[in-house]
């Protein structure tokens, strides 16, 4: 007897089956997760990320690696975005979804921080999210399709200690990808910010200290976080049902709706958070 679970995944694979999916960041955490999710539900995934030999380990690792390309990118190095997506066309003809999950985080506090590592965050984080959303998004017009899923973060609705750039970097994808979804909703085309909480990734281990050197240790809140592969599923669920946004975590999210609805008592709270 064939199960309603069963009937279901089919369903699902169905649906990704010869879709194509570009992820950044793709080469651990939240990314590689979520190469290894859509994978599995039948999509063809572009992995990218700086190192093309960990991108091979992550492809090794897929339920379908004969179902995948490696496009290794670099977010600081945009000016090659264009040819690159343009590349990525004549081979697979399509892009159906695009997942901005690159990124760096940091911690150090604002009087220690070089302006260096401010405008570092923004580069990686911001204009190399949104450039190579801009370079995908003419091909997503001509289709009168297409999906941008943008991996932010709890610190892009709230600050928090040492991490003022990378909040400041996160609040400011909620703004041109807001502004983004109204204006292209017309084409089609969608948009799900996601913001994930504490997620157990490696992403404390390689932010930047004020001198721009990793951080190196696994902090308490990634350490003891939801696992990325339900951080996955969950963004993958949010996709398919085309939410506009997603909170991903567990209970450090309910302070977004604390900050909202009892602003006093947030700060008093937040103020009592471990860093780390």
């Amino acid at each position: 007897m064939i199960s309603f679970v069963s009937i279901k995944i089919k369903i699902i694979f169905k649906m990704y089956k010869g879709k194509v999916v570009w992820i950044t960041g793709a080469s651990s955490g939240i990314g590689k997760a979520l190469a290894m999710h859509y994978n599995k539900l039948g999509a063809f995934i572009i992995l990218s990320a700086r190192k093309e030999e960990t991108l091979l380990s992550v492809k090794h690792e897929l339920a379908y690696p004969d179902q995948s390309y490696i496009q290794v990118l670099d977010l600081e190095k945009s000016d090659e975005f264009v040819n690159m997506t343009a590349k990525i066309i004549s081979k697979f003809n399509t892009i159906d979804i695009l997942i901005n999950n690159g990124g760096i985080s940091q911690r150090s506090e604002v009087h220690e921080t070089a302006l260096d590592i401010d405008r570092k965050l923004m580069e990686i984080n911001y204009f190399g999210n949104i450039a190579l959303t801009k370079a995908v998004l003419p091909y997503f017009r001509n289709q009168k399709s297409g999906h941008i899923i943008v991996i932010s973060s709890i610190a892009g609705k709230f600050g928090f200690y040492l991490r003022s750039a990378y909040a400041a970097s996160k609040h400011a994808l909620q703004g041109f990808y807001e502004s983004l979804l109204l204006e292209e909703a017309k084409n089609n085309i969608y948009v799900t910010l996601a913001y994930p909480g504490k997620i157990n990734t490696d992403i404390s281990v390689s932010a930047l200290n004020s001198k721009g050197e990793k951080h190196g240790v696994m902090d308490h809140n990634q350490a003891t976080g939801m696992s990325a592969e339900k951080c996955a599923q969950i963004i993958q669920v949010a996709q398919k049902k085309k939410k506009k946004s997603i909170l991903v975590g567990n209970k450090e999210i309910k302070a977004v709706y604390l900050k909202r609805f009892l602003p006093s008592l947030f700060w008093k709270v937040i103020a009592k958070q471990s860093a780390t």
